[in-house]
């Protein structure tokens, strides 16, 4: 498989690239060197969504801006030399190295101890129909007052054990989009207070303080 097909694959089926000219025609052979250099980022096994190159052309200088966005992170880096492709490859440097950065930054906090306690969270299941019948049933023959009572809408299936770990906000946000899940709850690092981190319909996060 040649350059262009290669990096035509990784456009197509990994993550978006898109390239633009500022001031210029990116030429496809711009575009396809500048593809073939990010593709070979891929070994860093980062989680790229998406990429936008843009190349400008300013009187002798030659521009290019690059972003990647790498989970919920912008990861940008911009360079100029004489021709086109030079500042592809002084830029991509760039990238390689805050990617480098970012995925030991990653690996940091995954391996950082601290205080670890361990929480009950029980399950609930949902009443299903069939039990919402014998209810009805039920409350026909007996007093509404006594079936109240006892009956409750939830029953606790089974109680797992989670973690409560000691972290920072930023150490907060880094284990919530390593681990996918939609919500968190951790000791505050700076206060040691119970914390709440969830991640809200827009991708960003939230954090929730109930301990004043």
């Amino acid at each position: 498989m040649n350059r262009k097909a290669l990096a035509a694959k990784f456009q197509d089926d990994v993550y978006d690239i898109t390239v633009t000219g500022r001031h210029m025609l990116v030429t496809d052979a711009m575009k396809d060197y500048a593809i073939d250099k990010i593709v070979k980022i891929d070994r860093f096994n980062a989680r790229i969504i998406d990429v936008n190159i843009v190349m400008d052309i300013q009187k002798l200088e030659h521009r290019v801006d690059i972003t990647l966005k790498v989970d919920h992170v912008f990861i940008k880096a911009s360079a100029t030399a004489e021709i086109m492709y030079a500042s592809i490859d002084k830029a991509i440097d760039k990238i390689e190295t805050q990617l480098r950065r970012y995925k030991d930054r990653i690996n940091e906090h995954q391996k950082k101890g601290g205080d670890v306690f361990n929480m009950n969270v029980n399950i609930l299941e949902n009443p299903t129909n069939d039990v919402l019948k014998e209810l009805n049933d039920d409350i026909e023959s007996e007093s509404l007052v006594r079936q109240i009572d006892g009956y409750r809408p939830h029953k606790i299936l089974t109680t797992e054990t989670r973690p409560l770990k000691t972290l920072n906000e930023h150490e907060a946000v880094m284990k919530m989009e390593l681990s996918g899940d939609f919500f968190m709850i951790f000791r505050g690092e700076e206060d040691q207070k119970l914390k709440v981190i969830y991640r809200r319909n827009d991708g960003n996060f939230a954090i929730i303080e109930p301990e004043k």
